[in-house]
């Protein structure tokens, strides 16, 4: 008998209807206490999340690698092996949503708003000091001049740094030749190694729990819960204070995970209305812009996946696609399809060495990259996973797989090739300094900004994408807040209202606190201390799953 959604659980707190459950009460009141902790104590929480980040890269490394390398190959595995032909759902399963809005709704989720973020930021970083230890042909040192947008005329010091008024350029001696072979491969590179922080691992460690809480629940009748994949372990006692933990830790890492994104998109949005508009960028104005942000998700999540979540994220994807193409139409066309493609032969290559931690020489890029980012997916899987188990029914493993690793993959091979491409043929092209410059002073929120600057409309891009970034906010957001709300209140859909709201707003709050004790960095702890008891979870999930699939295969061959 399929474990059941306890009805009796409703509570008055506050005059307020609440789902009370074990995970509500204690994920709640601790997730609380950060909040206030953090506020309160916002000197000691920097040095603490500076010290987390740099322990858990260091020391845990191997554990966050080895995570991502077995989640991928799991995936991959599965779909072409029988147990591939198996339906979410069961033979007769009907997907509830086209292939195009399935799509949409699930890559609008998962990437969102690190597109516009890390878009131009990654390829110039890895072209400046590629991994593996690959030359390049960037000088540190080089003199650039400033100029005036409008007249083009040299600017003095004291009128240098005026938003999108002036522009840098390197003289033309400091400028790297576009054809030299070591600037071809260092290129490739950064457009390789953005991918493969966008690519196959990334959507592998989203994959494994779509597909394990997609299984159980569609083809056991389990809840939609992160402990359901764990019955074949614990059995009925995967109801009591075993499947409590592993919840728990789910909505830790979801809640963390979102609010790392929330204060990415704050700092770029923040950085894109002072360039345009000369609105501060301070704490102030991206507490302001959180706020509002989170009152538009509020709205959103009331209305559910089938209304606000939908739309909006049908809406994302047509936006992106515009933005995309006029990239590719204003930027220069033809090296973007020449990055795209050795871009493309560059990651096949190279996978398996990005992918290994031993020996590793590039240890910058190995802790301050890529581990951040195997936690960082690792903290976002409890709520995108479990988002795209809901809206995946009636998909077969394959497809799934297709869906879900694949096409993803490909689409953000496509969206680094024009952003990125673009950003580092301005450098190597005409000299143009302004990126190599903000990225070299890392201030990636405004790498974006620059890129557009050398581009024909540029206050129209730079409308658009702040709109992009915004919405992608929102879809983040209430998508988030609709799945935590699901695995607080033990598997119930329609929790009721006042419960959204409440983790709707302690998103929004958490990004606050971690922005005002410590900014980034505060940030990317938060995911790696969160990521890091979740990552033992996942691979827990696989052998599950696994299990799972195998007898419900030989199931199917005995009849």
């Amino acid at each position: 008998m399929p474990h059941q959604v306890d009805e009796g659980r409703y509570k008055k707190l506050f005059g307020l209807n609440i789902y009370l459950t074990p995970v509500f009460v204690i994920s709640g009141i601790t997730i609380v206490l950060f909040i206030v902790g953090s506020l309160i104590f916002q000197d000691q929480a920097t040095k603490l999340f500076g010290g987390v980040r740099t322990w858990l890269t260091t020391n845990l490394d191997w554990l966050f690698m080895s995570t991502a390398n077995l989640v991928v190959l799991f995936c991959l595995i599965v779909a072409i092996s029988p147990l591939g032909k198996i339906r979410l759902g069961g033979p007769d399963a009907k997907p509830e949503y086209s292939y195009l809005t399935w799509l949409a709704m699930l890559f609008a989720a998962g990437v969102g708003i690190g597109l516009l973020f890390f878009g131009v930021l990654e390829p110039v970083t890895y072209y400046q000091a590629p991994p593996l230890g690959v030359e390049t042909v960037y000088d540190k040192e080089a003199v650039y001049t400033e100029v005036d947008v409008q007249t083009g005329d040299a600017l003095q010091a004291e009128d240098a740094d005026k938003g999108f008024s002036t522009k840098k350029f390197y003289n033309a001696e400091s400028v790297p030749d576009i054809e030299d072979s070591t600037v071809k491969r260092a290129a490739s590179l950064g457009i390789a190694a953005t991918v493969f922080h966008w690519g196959l691992h990334g959507w592998g460690v989203y994959g494994i729990v779509g597909l394990a809480l997609a299984f159980f629940a569609y083809n056991r009748g389990f809840p939609m819960l992160i402990r359901s994949a764990f019955y074949p372990i614990f059995g009925e006692r995967i109801w009591g204070w075993p499947g409590h933990i592993i919840d728990t830790f789910a909505i830790f890492a979801g809640i963390f995970g979102l609010a790392t994104s929330l204060g990415l998109g704050a700092k770029q949005v923040t950085s894109g209305l002072n360039a345009l508009f000369g609105i501060p960028a301070n704490n102030l104005t991206m507490i302001l812009l959180i706020v509002g942000i989170t009152a538009i998700a509020l709205i959103s999540v009331m209305t559910g996946i089938n209304v606000g979540i939908k739309r909006l994220s049908q809406f994302n994807i047509i936006l992106a696609f515009v933005l995309l193409i006029t990239i590719f139409i204003l930027g220069p066309t033809r090296y973007i399809f020449q990055s795209m493609f050795s871009g493309f032969v560059t990651y096949v290559k190279e996978i398996v060495p990005l992918s290994n931690w031993i020996g590793r020489e590039d240890t910058g890029f190995l802790h301050g990259w890529t581990t951040f980012y195997w936690a960082w997916w690792i903290a976002w899987a409890p709520f995108i996973g479990t988002f795209i188990a809901r809206i995946s029914k009636g998909r077969t493993v394959r497809q799934f797989v297709f869906f879900v690793l694949i096409l993803p993959t490909l689409l953000c091979l496509l969206w680094f090739s024009a952003f990125g491409g673009t950003a580092i043929h301005q450098f190597l092209s005409d000299g143009y300094a302004s990126v190599t410059e903000i990225v070299e002073a890392y201030v990636p929120e405004m790498a974006l900004f620059e890129m557009f600057k050398e581009l024909p409309m540029t206050m129209l891009l730079s409308c658009v994408a702040m709109l992009l970034t915004i919405i992608f906010f929102v879809t983040s957001s209430d998508s988030g807040s609709l799945i935590v709300d699901i695995i607080a209140a033990g598997g119930k859909v329609d929790a009721p209202v006042a419960q959204r709201v409440f983790w709707c707003t302690a998103e929004g709050l958490v990004a606050i606190a971690l922005l005002l004790g410590g900014g980034l960095r505060a940030l990317q702890a938060a995911s790696l201390a969160t990521g890091f008891p979740f990552a033992i979870v996942l691979l827990g999930m696989g052998g599950c799953v696994l299990a799972g699939m195998i007898k419900e295969r030989r199931e199917a061959i005995k009849q």
